[in-house]
């Protein structure tokens, strides 16, 4: 009775829980398809919502798709490339387009160069059939751009409710961005909602550019995320233009944002060759001063911020704040954090540039009551033997436990310190890269894989293990993490000496017939070789039968920073 009301519809709360729960598992919405048609029109705005997400070839339809929604002029300009099959159908069930709410120009950039080469060459199946293959090098460049033009110019009069726009510009791609900057001009409804901007790279200034800062700063008051990603930049057509001029422009563009938004949570900083002073003086605005409750710091250099302590003294709401591989955390930058007035939430603390230890302990001391993510690679072992004692001592709330540098004689503070956080840990990679003062990897990993199972908490989202697996120590390891439920586990075997050997009937024994992880990625790495499980086919059939999702093992890593941006 309950499964038949969960398929008609008349358990709406329920189903629209699956379908979240779903949302990122793209195998599981394109089942939900074919499941009904109520499904159908649940499944498929969420499939949408980040259409070119998805690497080529697996979105290649994608752009055909989209272009079916050209008008008949546009489509003439099209035809000057390619024929058009008229057997793929001009009606589709729905009008896709305008479920997309996010959208990042190098991925459709660089989705519409590689469906272009599939078109010229015929490497793919297409609708499309390109009218001559010896296409000039100025021609294939028209067509790209036209390519792209004709998608934008599809979202633009879709009006589709734009929630995220990230913008990454190389050199080569200023000019096609200046002509969808035109468009955009056109209906500029196309972006007045976004809730999250992001600037990942500008390559170059024009003054289209400059005009699309002005247009956001008019325009959008509702953002919520600004993500500030620079590199060097410099101006077109004006060659006595430098790159302090450049800098001073996108400063002077992005400040501006800052200080027009009327709700904005979340501020991100990565690498740039700009002191930051100017941009984090923005914060300070009374917009943010009562809003802002995140800030990322990731690859900063702190050397030439000096006012950190002002700003936060500002943010009256300011909950979160995280350091992932920032450079020059030293007795300045610690001094301005003495002076802060108010409690200085750090949540995210990764590193891997040797830190004073001194500094390294007072910034555990004042935050171990918030620190949620911690990882530290770059200190030597003589000073994790001293660090690691206060991250036990005043860190109790981790979740995201990422690697620490270790050595023989620490390993113990390693499990002393999963026991006294597996309460809250969720997240644990651990990983060896070379061998420590003169213990072999193996040896290592066999300490780790007889002292880890049993002390792992019931469940963990995330498991990421890189050691060297022999068959006796992985199955101790299974044995007593067997009451462990693993949403993520991967493993990579670095065998060494061509040392191998068959690890994968326990897999199959512990993993694959108790069920025990949703989703499995198992790389093997020997003699300058890689197997990934995932490349397997028969393996991942006999998995699949399980419910197991195999995953390429790099595909399945997580990245600490964008665990961050899509936690916090």
């Amino acid at each position: 009775m309950a499964c038949s009301k969960l398929f008609s519809g008349d358990l709406p709360e329920l189903i629209d829980k699956i379908m979240q729960y779903f949302r990122y598992d793209y195998k599981a919405l394109h089942s939900c398809i074919l499941v009904n048609r109520l499904w159908c029109r649940l499944a498929i705005p969420l499939l949408w919502e980040d259409p070119f997400i998805h690497k080529v070839p697996e979105n290649y339809h994608l752009i055909e798709i989209i272009l079916r929604n050209l008008n008949d002029d546009d489509k003439t300009k099209l035809n000057e490339y390619v024929i058009y099959n008229d057997s793929f159908l001009s009606n589709t069930l729905f009008n896709y387009p305008s479920f997309i709410r996010r959208l990042i120009t190098y991925r459709i950039f660089y989705s519409v160069r590689k469906w272009v080469e599939f078109v010229i060459t015929g490497k793919q199946p297409s609708y499309y059939f390109i009218r001559s293959k010896n296409l000039t090098d100025l021609q294939i460049s028209n067509f790209k751009k036209l390519i792209c033009k004709s998608l934008f110019l599809i979202f633009i009069k879709n009006e589709i409710n734009l929630h995220s726009f990230e913008i990454r510009i190389e050199d080569h791609e200023v000019e096609l961005f200046d002509e969808i900057f035109e468009l955009t001009l056109q209906k500029p409804n196309f972006i007045y909602n976004i809730k999250n901007l992001k600037f990942f790279r500008i390559s170059r200034i024009t003054e289209n550019i400059t005009n699309f800062l002005e247009f956001i700063h008019i325009n959008c008051k509702s953002i919520s995320s600004l993500y500030f990603h620079f590199s060097p930049l410099y101006y077109s057509n004006n060659s006595n233009s430098t790159n302090s001029d450049s800098n001073s422009t996108i400063e002077n563009g992005l400040s501006r944002i800052i200080n027009s938004q009327e709700n904005l949570k979340r501020v991100s900083f990565m690498s740039s060759n700009l002191s930051l002073n100017f941009l984090l003086s923005s914060l300070k605005h009374p917009n943010c001063s009562n809003t802002l409750n995140t800030i990322i710091f990731y690859m900063v250099r702190f050397e030439n911020i000096t006012i950190l302590d002002e700003v936060f003294n500002q943010l009256n709401v300011l909950e979160s704040i995280h350091i992932i591989y920032c450079y020059h955390l030293d007795s300045k930058f610690i001094q301005q954090i003495n002076n802060i007035s108010k409690p200085f939430k750090l949540k995210s603390l990764i590193l891997y540039n040797k830190l004073q230890i001194e500094l390294l302990r007072f910034l555990i001391q004042i935050s171990g009551n918030y620190l949620e993510n911690i990882g530290i690679t770059g200190s030597g072992n003589d000073e994790l033997q001293e660090i690691l004692p206060s991250i036990i001592k005043y860190c109790n709330k981790i979740k995201y436990l990422d690697p620490i540098r270790l050595d023989i004689q620490n390993t113990h503070l390693l499990f002393d310190l999963i026991k006294n956080i597996a309460q809250n840990l969720n997240y644990l990679t651990i990983k060896f890269n070379d061998s420590y003062n003169g213990y072999d990897i193996g040896h290592f990993s066999s300490i780790i894989l007889h002292n880890l199972g049993q002390i792992l908490p019931f469940k963990l989202e995330y498991l990421n293990l890189k050691l060297v697996f022999n068959a006796s120590d992985l199955e101790i390891f299974l044995k007593n993490s067997q009451d462990t439920f693993i949403e993520k586990l991967l493993i990579c075997n670095d065998i060494k000496n061509n040392e191998r050997e068959n690890i994968f009937p326990y897999i199959e024994e512990y993993i694959m017939k108790r069920k025990r992880v949703r989703f499995l990625a198992i790389l093997e790495c020997f003699d300058k070789k890689h197997e990934d499980l995932f490349f397997q086919k028969d393996k991942v059939k006999e998995f699949q039968l399980y419910d197991i999702c195999i995953f390429d093992y790099h595909h399945l890593i997580i990245n600490n920073y964008k665990y961050v941006e899509e936690t916090y």
